[in-house]
């Protein structure tokens, strides 16, 4: 029988103190203290990623290439255990253990467009940092993660299984999702679009997955079970899919949903202060459509899961999943009236000697 896992990585019962940590809906993670130092514990959920080991396997190949190429990157990596084992196994559940980064913080929401800057230009430096690693020798963790055209297909499915009163209640949503097909076949033109290129990406780039110092300024990227290969439209697009607005996900005044332009800038200038070398004039020209594409993708998802009887993401009251698709719709419609000042907004960006100072 394989000993729990405190034990496995030496720690001893009576001398450790063991707190629930962060607000991650993943991963359950602990804030161990032991004989005057912080670690971070995480149980992998396997219901999200079946195959941890695959994971771990990203992490470590990531690390190997950091350290050799950038070794005073800070990058957060699994420590061994007694078996010098990154990844332990306990009673069928995956574990694996952290050093505290000391007098770092992180943030649920975004309160000022100094700290999306500060994230876009850590997940920008990331993926400029691997520019050298080539991604496709990363194990896929979550197969499809991103893959539109799948969710539009999921999307039709249930649609064409949906019970007869869920698709009255959502066949204003239905139709909107439906007249706006053509983000998905953006998308099937840069997946065959030479000038688009597959990097290492992280995927979900939200605020709470960047670590800041006492000045808030961005330390690293964190919650790296994501990293895969990918194009930089699921980065920039998680970001201003959750930044934009100051209404979450789950707001149901949809009157309060808007595009903050400020805090666009703040993605726009943070992540080309890290890629614009590395971005192709391709790439940099579907900056705006990346929001669409996030956005889009999370409205069929959210919509898909309401005709399905919220049998993916559940729902905590009746119509919960209509309503998320209604506010990313929202999102969606806000930012589309907004695309040519937001696309001339890159475009000053772009057409500066230098970047601005935040």
């Amino acid at each position: 029988m394989s000993l729990p896992p405190l034990q496995q990585f030496g720690f001893a019962r009576e001398n450790t103190n063991i707190q629930s940590f962060g607000s991650g809906l993943i991963n359950h993670t602990w804030l161990i203290e032991s004989s005057n130092k912080k670690y971070i514990l995480q149980r992998i959920n396997q219901k999200v990623f079946t195959n941890p080991s695959a994971i771990d396997e990203n992490i470590q190949a990531i690390a190997r290439y950091l350290q050799q190429n950038y070794p005073g990157y800070c990058f957060t990596v699994p420590l061994r255990s007694i078996h010098n084992e990154s990844l332990v196994k306990t009673g069928g559940d995956f574990f694996r253990l952290f050093n505290f980064i000391e007098s770092s913080h992180s943030y649920d929401t975004v309160q000022h467009p100094q700290l999306a800057y500060e994230a876009a230009k850590q997940f920008g430096k990331f993926t400029n940092l691997l520019s050298g690693f080539d991604a496709l020798l990363l194990k896929i963790t979550i197969p499809d993660f991103h893959n539109l055209t799948l969710r539009y297909r999921q999307f039709e499915e249930a649609i064409s299984h949906a019970a007869e009163e869920r698709i009255y209640k959502a066949g204003d949503l239905v139709e909107t999702l439906k007249a706006n097909r053509n983000i998905v076949s953006e998308y099937e033109h840069i997946q065959h679009n030479p000038f688009f290129k597959i990097r290492v990406t992280h995927h979900d780039t939200k605020i709470s997955n960047v670590l800041f110092d006492i000045n808030n300024k961005g330390i690293c990227v964190i919650d790296l079970d994501t990293v895969m290969p990918g194009y930089f439209i699921s980065d920039v697009g998680d970001m201003m899919r959750t930044y934009l607005s100051a209404a979450g996900e789950e707001e149901t005044d949809l009157s309060a949903i808007n595009i903050r332009e400020d805090y666009f800038d703040a993605i726009v200038h943070g992540y080309l202060s890290e890629m614009q070398d590395e971005l192709t004039s391709e790439e940099t020209n579907a900056f705006v459509y990346a929001g669409k594409f996030m956005i889009y993708m999370q409205a069929l998802r959210f919509l898909a899961d309401f005709l399905n009887n919220d049998i993916y993401y559940g729902a905590k009251y009746e119509l919960h999943n209509y309503n998320r698709a209604a506010n990313q719709i929202a999102l969606l419609n806000a930012l589309m009236e907004k695309e040519d000042v937001l696309h001339s907004r890159v475009d000053s960006f772009l057409n500066k000697t230098r970047v601005i100072a935040w």
